[in-house]
């Protein structure tokens, strides 16, 4: 059986490293001053249209 001595500690908490990033990017956009923290929120939305093909064509796009 391998030793787990040399398992990342996010690893042996049971997470996954996106997880562990996630959170750790959150702590850093909390922990800063305005305006920076109000423009490190901005840059965390993500948006993207998602389109239903019907008949081999793209129906109109909804935004998400």
């Amino acid at each position: 059986m391998a030793s787990t001595a040399a398992v990342p500690f996010w690893r042996a908490a049971g997470m996954t490293y996106i997880t562990y990033s996630n959170i750790c990017a959150n702590l850093v956009r909390n922990c800063l001053k305005e305006p920076l923290k109000a423009e490190a929120l901005n840059r965390e939305k993500v948006h993207f249209s998602l389109s239903k093909w019907a008949g081999g064509k793209p129906e109109k796009p909804s935004s998400i």
